[in-house]
């Protein structure tokens, strides 16, 4: 997706410790994962209205 390396995630997981520490980030990691949760969810429904409106419309 974003064509990042092992070392490159490496050196941001280390700057994510760095900053936030060890007892905050899996708090974000998992504040992260809901948004995304949400978003693709979100995203799909979105999808589906746009196509039953275009179903709706060829009838």
């Amino acid at each position: 997706m974003f064509n990042l390396g092992t070392g490159e995630l490496v050196i941001i997981f280390l700057i994510l410790l760095l900053l936030f520490g060890g007892k905050r980030l899996p708090g974000l990691a998992r504040g992260f994962g809901k948004s995304l949760r949400e978003f693709r969810g979100a995203l799909e429904e979105t999808k589906d209205q746009i196509n039953n409106s275009e179903d709706s419309d060829k009838n």
